[in-house]
């Protein structure tokens, strides 16, 4: 990979801020979506942050770190839960207490509970039990008094901790148990629903009739908080003057963490009345639009109100108040309209009906104000209504950015409705974000226009305030006016000298689409040139010249404004691209200097004139350390082809800054600017150490991968949490000592199975080699010690990752399930094609009980040697035990079977005494359907016997009642075929039988 992020990272405890600088290097061969990597492995969009600023490279992010994973212990909450259940009858009760303890915390807290000043330990009272309840996710943890006892009536106290992490201190809550211990109830001073005038005092009330401990009140609102006028007083809430802002539901919450809390809510609701309007409704059943004698008549009435239903409508004729009729019909509430209107119906319609008419609404017994509205109902009073756009007005043109206004007159008709605007289009809202806008003259002024209004607007009267009948419509067209969209707004054009150039400015859209100019410019100057062809897409023709280098603009121009082309025109190459992913460039000098390899590609080499060298400025403090010109020597750049140059004598631990700009015959290109930092050099294994025992925190530049699930974590005993899972996971390191470390992988909460972390090795500049057979690819030996002790144990995989274009993994070991309580010794040769890195990856089992660990890795030249593990008998011909490895298998990715396990030989088939075998190790692997077994060592421990003498080991295949006795021979300690087998590099092939056993003797010819 060519990009990489450099991060300086910090821990840091929550509600602190910092300015985090975040070094993002970028190399031009990939498009990257800019983001980076915070603290816990937390990625984050760069654009979601509070605060960025870019100078110079050096993005600074600000961010409240509280929102960004930082590391924390909150004050842990506990509650305690009681249940009473009847035993045998109703002869008598048994009590059993729940404490639940919870916490918010990052890491994971990990959980303590005392009675008094007495650890609480499962293991070791019968009468309680701790547990951790399902659907979280570490963060609680249950003790459970079952039939509670005297002696469980104490002090309980929960104590959480991160290990001290960033310094954050152990926190804790106490809870005091007695019989009294009891959830709280609660009750009201007033109804669940309190209805007030605007103005009013309201107090409320929440009285505590049970509970112990004494619970605490507290009071809240929905929606929103308490208003600012709330005044809150032992266990009431006062709330002065209210206001119709005012007005929600108010919860009152008694909690003394016993059981769960009472909570009782009030419904506030203050008076509000606004916005009265009527409607005039001719004869329906006749589809008449006008009042006529004979014929029945409604008036409606509507007021919004808060509550609805308590206002009251009264209606009055010339002012009399009227009563129902045999003509004169009220409905409280009209089925036919909406809810909370009230209608007068005018059955038979004479001339004593003619008359004005007033609807009158209020509040009972309320200091609301009342609202009244009149109509008056005459036969040349009530006409239907005449809409009509006004002669030129139907299609209206404006400027982005200017005012518009849509004109929609009601010309005829009595009563006048108002007039409502609304888009053609059903999914468009009004400029103002509403789907309907009133307007009580039909003229609708819009500011601040903008291309997104352009379309269709459709004008209604009301149906209110006039005649309630077919509502009369039309439609007015917004066009808005825009000046040209061009493509590109901005370009940089690289060229050869004396080459054709062609600028092309393309018009996407214009409003109006006709052109009115276009004009060329260089430098500010326009260009004298015929006028071109306004229907043509502009173009500029030229040979690219050292005096025509500049800035080219093409301006086009429509009746609604100008838009412009920029050209960036130079025969300057593009500067250089630092390629930061050097693997180990800083090399020790003599002097306590050092010397670094700087590495970078050419952007687009072939775009402008030759490159024959480069000037590099190496800067210490802002002042010049060297200046140089990088000769080439005839070599051109290539796209994408890495260049280096070693920079010497820089000071150990100095930073540099270091610039880099191209040169060609005509000009020089732009600098580009890095920072190199003095990094002490590692390269894996080194002479000295062959062996990678972890014992300092640069883990011998092992690293972790970012796109895992969570991280290996580096720890001894001394360093081990105390409070950690037991019955999984080494005490020491691999030699036993506890001062030693070594990586493991954690599987307690908040880890879920199947999750993995994977241990990156540095990586390997793999290289061909010379042998006496030819050139082949360097053999590498991994080996390394590994402890998988738990009942919950996944698996632990070892991944080779070969670089090349892209990253290639095949897994090349792999153990799962549990493998007993000790330290056991893996290892493999591999021959990678290119550069390459050792991946661990450790893989979360199915719960806690799941740690893995590794220790003492080696990466080294060459092929593993087998280990020697025989030891001498003597001559008394007594077979010392050996454990031979002959166990169940386990598959690889490429579809190889390693089997491993443990088996017992003890000599006991010997048929001849004098002659001692021991088979210190024996390895199982299926390739398809056969079986290869290697014998590593087998020897004749006897002094006097002749090398023509012979022993023959005889391996027996069983299965059911069928053997197979297959039999090799060999002088002295070296193999050779006898009869039955191939035998190649002492290795036996066989056909395996479904169920195999492999039975071990040995005899003396």
């Amino acid at each position: 990979i060519v990009a990489q992020t450099i991060i300086s990272t910090h821990t840091h405890t929550e509600s602190r801020e910092r300015i985090t600088p975040c070094l993002i290097l970028l190399h031009y061969t990939f498009a990257l979506n800019w983001t980076c990597h915070l603290l816990f492995g937390l990625l984050m969009a760069v654009d979601s942050l509070r605060a960025i600023r870019v100078q110079d490279m050096l993005l600074e992010i600000k961010e409240d770190l509280e929102s960004i994973a930082s590391s924390y212990l909150d004050t842990p909450v506990l509650t305690v839960h009681q249940t009473i259940s009847d035993v045998r009858g109703s002869y008598y009760q048994e009590k059993t207490v729940f404490l639940r303890c919870t916490v918010n915390s990052n890491p994971p807290a990990r959980f303590i509970w005392k009675r008094g000043s007495m650890l609480i330990e499962q293991s070791k009272d019968n009468g309680v039990d701790i547990y951790e309840p399902l659907y979280t996710q570490g963060e609680t943890k249950v003790l459970k008094l079952k039939n509670l006892r005297p002696k469980d009536l104490a002090d309980y106290t929960c104590q959480v901790s991160v290990r001290n992490v960033c310094n954050i201190e152990d926190k804790s809550v106490t809870f005091r148990l007695t019989n009294a211990t009891a959830p709280p109830m609660i009750r009201l001073s007033v109804d669940d629903a309190v209805v007030v005038d605007p103005g009013q005092d309201v107090v409320l009330t929440c009285e505590v009739i049970a509970g112990f401990p004494s619970p605490n009140v507290t009071w809240t609102r929905y929606p929103g908080p308490l208003p600012l006028s709330a005044q809150v007083r032992g266990r009431s809430l006062t709330l002065r003057a209210v206001t119709p802002s005012d007005a929600g539901f108010y919860n009152c919450t008694a909690v003394n963490n016993v059981g769960n809390p009472a909570r009782k809510n009030v419904n506030l609701v203050v008076r509000t009345m606004n916005n009265l309007t009527f409607q005039i409704t001719p004869d329906s059943n006749k589809d008449s639009e006008t009042i006529q004698m004979g014929r029945d008549l409604k008036l409606s009435c509507h007021v919004d109100a808060t509550p609805q239903d308590k206002v009251n409508y009264t209606w009055y004729k010339n002012g009399a108040l009227i009563y129902n009729s045999d003509n004169l019909i009220l409905l409280r509430s009209d089925p036919d309209m909406a809810p909370g209107t009230s209608s007068l119906e005018i059955v038979d319609m004479k001339f004593r009906d003619l008359a004005t008419y007033s609807c009158v609404a209020n509040f009972p017994g309320s200091r609301v104000p009342e609202l009244r509205v009149d109509v008056n109902i005459s036969q040349n009073s009530v006409s239907p209504p005449v809409l009509t756009v006004p002669p030129g007005s139907q299609v209206v043109s404006v400027r982005e950015g200017g005012v518009a206004e849509l004109l929609c007159m009601i010309v005829d008709g009595k009563p006048r409705p108002p007039v409502l605007w609304s888009r053609t289009e059903k999914d468009l809202l009004m400029p103002s974000g509403q789907p309907v806008v009133e307007t009580p003259d039909g003229r609708l002024r819009l500011r601040n226009v903008t291309r997104d209004m352009m379309g269709a607007y459709r004008c209604q009267t009301a149906p209110y305030n006039g005649l309630n009948i077919k509502r009369r419509e039309a439609q007015v067209q917004l066009n808005v006016q825009y000046s040209p969209i061009l493509d590109p707004v901005f370009q940089d054009v690289r060229s050869r000298n004396s080459q054709m150039v062609t600028l092309r400015c393309t018009i996407l859209r214009a409003n109006p689409p006709r052109l009115t100019d276009i004009r060329w410019y260089r430098n500010g100057e326009i260009i004298r040139m015929p006028m071109p062809d306004l229907k043509e897409t502009p173009e500029l023709k030229f040979k690219l010249e050292p005096l025509n280098n500049g800035s080219y603009e093409c301006r086009v121009s429509n009746y609604a404004g100008t838009s412009s082309c920029t050209f960036n025109v130079s025969a300057k190459p593009y500067n250089a691209e630092f390629y930061f992913d050097t693997p180990n460039p800083v090399r020790i000098l003599k002097g306590n200097n050092y010397s670094y390899n700087l590495q970078w590609t050419q952007k687009d080499p072939e775009a402008t004139d030759r490159i024959i060298g480069y000037w590099i400025n190496v800067r210490k403090n802002k002042l010049n350390q060297l200046v140089k010109q990088i000769d080439l020597r005839g070599k051109e750049p290539e796209k994408g082809v890495l260049m280096t140059y070693t920079i010497p004598d820089l000071q150990i631990p100095v930073s540099y800054e270091v610039r880099l700009s191209p040169i060609t015959t005509f000009s020089t290109g732009d600098y580009v600017t890095r920072i190199i930092q003095y990094s002490e050099p590692y390269t894996y294994p080194r002479p000295t150490d062959h062996v990678c025992g972890f014992e300092d925190d640069r883990i011998c530049g092992f690293s972790q991968d970012r796109s895992d699930n969570f991280d290996w974590t580096r720890q001894n005993h001394l360093t081990q949490n105390p409070k950690r899972s037991a019955n999984t996971g080494p005490d020491t390191d691999r030699s036993g000592t506890k001062e030693g470390f070594y990586m493991y992988i954690e599987a307690s909460q908040p880890r879920v199975q199947g999750e993995k972390a994977r241990l990156m090795s540095p990586l390997f500049n793999e290289t061909l080699y010379r042998g006496p057979k030819g050139s082949g690819r360097m053999p590498y030996c991994v080996s390394f010690y590994y402890h998988m002790k738990g009942k919950h144990i996944g698996a632990l995989n070892v991944i080779l990752r070969v670089r090349s274009i892209a990253s290639v993994d095949s897994m090349v070991w792999s153990k799962s399930g549990p493998q007993g309580p000790d330290w056991k010794k893996a290892f493999f040769d591999v021959s990678p094609s290119g550069p390459f890195q050792i991946v661990f990856e450790g893989i979360r089992g199915s719960s806690f009980e799941g740690d893995i660990a590794i220790d003492d890795v080696s990466i080294t030249t060459g092929k593993c040697k087998q280990e020697n593990t025989v030891a001498s008998a003597g001559k008394t011909g007594k077979i010392e035990r050996r454990d031979v490895k002959i166990g169940s298998l386990c598959r690889d990715v490429s579809g190889h079977r390693t089997a491993v396990g443990e088996g017992r030989h003890d000599g006991s088939n010997l048929k001849r005494s004098g002659v001692s075998v021991v088979i210190s190790s024996l390895f199982l692997q299926t390739h398809s359907t056969r079986i290869n077994i290697c014998l590593i060592l087998v020897r004749i421990l006897e002094t006097n016997i002749a090398k023509n003498h012979y022993s023959r080991l005889i391996l027996s295949q069983k299965q059911t009642n069928h053997y197979s006795r297959l039999i090799l021979s060999c002088p002295g300690t070296y193999w050779h075929q006898v009869s039955q087998g191939h035998i190649v590099n002492s290795c036996l092939t066989i056909r395996p039988f479904p169920s195999l056993l492999i039975l071990l003797c040995a005899s003396f010819i």
